[in-house]
């Protein structure tokens, strides 16, 4: 667990093995989550693949900026990921997420993109970056039989949208709903590190 404690949970999984630097994911759970879940949907596939897993938990319900605004949520990240850097050393860096958290992945990473080298964005309902910096390659997969983002409106959508502005997007659908598979996350951990 990092921080003071005072505030949203923010939790680090690392990989057993000897102390190198190791690709950091940053990952952001769905609306109404918990970093716990995060840990639970990608924890296991990112210890297989020896990638450390930052997961937060927002202060409120949802993300700062689905809820009105960047805030709190993005100054609690800042502080995590220096407490991060602090205790162990990072080879590279993503973001990623599920649904809101998806969403949210996509708009910081696309912000950030000098930051972060790739977005993993699991079913995203939109990208709503600020200031656009940098070209991260972006991945994303949403199943077909979404019923909370419906997968043309969103995961087709938000694919076009990006490749249209120019930006290197893998886009993979599978044939199920609103959730994050182990096969999906295998494969964007594969395609985020050059393994596939």
């Amino acid at each position: 667990m990092l921080g003071p404690g005072d505030g949203p949970e923010a939790l680090l999984a690392v990989p057993p093995g000897e102390a190198v630097p190791r690709p950091l994911l940053v990952f952001f759970h769905g609306a109404g989550g918990t970093a716990q879940q995060s840990l639970a949907a990608v924890g296991d596939r990112a210890a297989e693949q020896g990638v450390l897993l930052l997961a937060p938990t927002s202060a409120a319900t949802t993300w700062d900026l689905i809820a009105g605004g960047l805030g709190r949520d993005v100054a609690f990240l800042d502080a995590a990921l220096a407490e991060v850097s602090q205790r162990t050393a990072v080879s590279c860096l993503a973001v990623g997420g599920f649904s809101d958290g998806a969403s949210y992945a996509l708009s910081l990473g696309l912000a950030n993109g000098d930051l972060f080298e790739a977005v993993l964005a699991f079913s995203p309902g939109f990208a709503a970056p600020p200031d656009p910096e940098g070209r991260p390659r972006i991945w994303i997969s949403h199943g077909t039989h979404d019923r909370v983002l419906p997968v043309d409106r969103c995961g087709r959508q938000v694919s076009r949208t990006l490749t249209e502005t120019g930006y290197d997007v893998t886009y993979d659908e599978f044939d199920g709903g609103h959730a994050v598979t182990p096969g999906q996350v295998s494969t964007a951990l594969d395609w985020w590190l050059g393994r596939l």
